[in-house]
């Protein structure tokens, strides 16, 4: 995918898999009837069917990043090699995400910070590579943004999120003992300032401080929503709760209102695991929304 520029900011994205699981199994009370409406705007025919019984959902897993001003910042980071998993899917992975950063142009020394949207496995893999049998910090120039209440939650190993802890012991604590990591708060802000430059702001409830990632640098805003929206068929049925998410009410209430603002401000949004570029805009579909991919291959 060529590279999104966004006044003085360029977009990439740097694909490590994708993972298909049964559709089900995360969104249970998906009807036929959604699906329907969803295939009228999004043909996958390998993932999605007209029955929810035999339909996927197929997780795009891929790290954004970022130019701008003279700084390359990422945005989460993926899986990562070589790790001791729980579930077999993501278990001592050997892809080759860093020969796609460096097709993407970039070298694991450039990288000037890394922002993660939430500490779930899959969004801070990448962080630690194995050298010599140890953990050590992939990005060795970067500075690590991590929400300081995602953080305290994942640190105590709470129940019901065994692949997180996991990635919490090989992925964040290597990073913090070689004092790379910073805790910061929700409202971050991790260039110049609000409004031009780059910012975190809450959304919690898919993990208590999962945060989206906001930017505009003399150009169209653009949203990096981690989890907040998993998979398009999210935008016809926002009001089912994700298998994953910590606090289910609070991520419906934050879904909703995320595609409410990114329609409403026409966002170019980020999806943190969309299929093909991943790039696009929420649009409003009565009740409902439905998504417009960019053509950027």
């Amino acid at each position: 995918m060529k590279p999104i520029t966004l006044g003085r900011m360029r977009v990439h994205k740097v694909h490590e898999m994708d993972s298909p699981v049964p559709l089900l199994s995360q969104l249970p009370g998906t009807t036929a009837d959604d699906l329907k409406r969803l295939l009228t705007w999004y043909d996958q025919p390998d993932e999605i069917t007209s029955d929810p019984e035999t339909s996927l959902m197929t997780f795009s897993v891929h790290s954004w990043v970022i130019e701008i001003d003279g700084r390359t910042i990422m945005i989460d980071t993926c899986d990562g090699n070589h790790k001791n998993r729980s579930l077999d899917a993501v278990h001592q992975l050997d892809t080759d995400y860093l020969g796609n950063l460096r097709r993407a142009g970039f070298a694991p020394e450039e990288i000037d910070m890394v922002m993660c949207t939430h500490l779930h496995f899959d969004h801070v893999g990448w962080n630690t590579r194995l050298e010599n049998g140890k953990w050590v910090p992939t990005f060795p120039n970067a500075r690590y943004v991590f929400t300081r209440r995602d953080y305290d939650y994942f640190k105590t190993n709470p129940p019901g999120e065994p692949l997180s802890w996991e990635a919490f012991c090989d992925s964040i604590v290597p990073v913090m003992e070689a004092g790379q990591g910073e805790l910061v708060e929700a409202d971050f802000v991790a260039h110049r300032e609000i409004g031009d430059g780059i910012w975190l702001e809450p959304a919690f409830g898919h993990s208590p401080g999962c945060c989206t990632i906001h930017a505009k640098a003399d150009g169209q805003p653009a949203l990096f929503w981690g989890d907040v929206v998993h998979h398009p068929v999210q935008l016809i049925r926002h009001d089912l709760p994700f298998a994953f998410d910590a606090d289910a009410a609070t991520a419906r209430r934050v879904r909703k209102a995320t595609l409410e603002r990114a329609a409403d401000d026409d966002l170019l949004c980020f999806p943190a695991h969309f299929r093909r570029s991943s790039a696009g805009r929420v649009k409003r579909d009565g009740e409902a929304f439905r998504y417009e991919w960019i053509d950027n291959n």
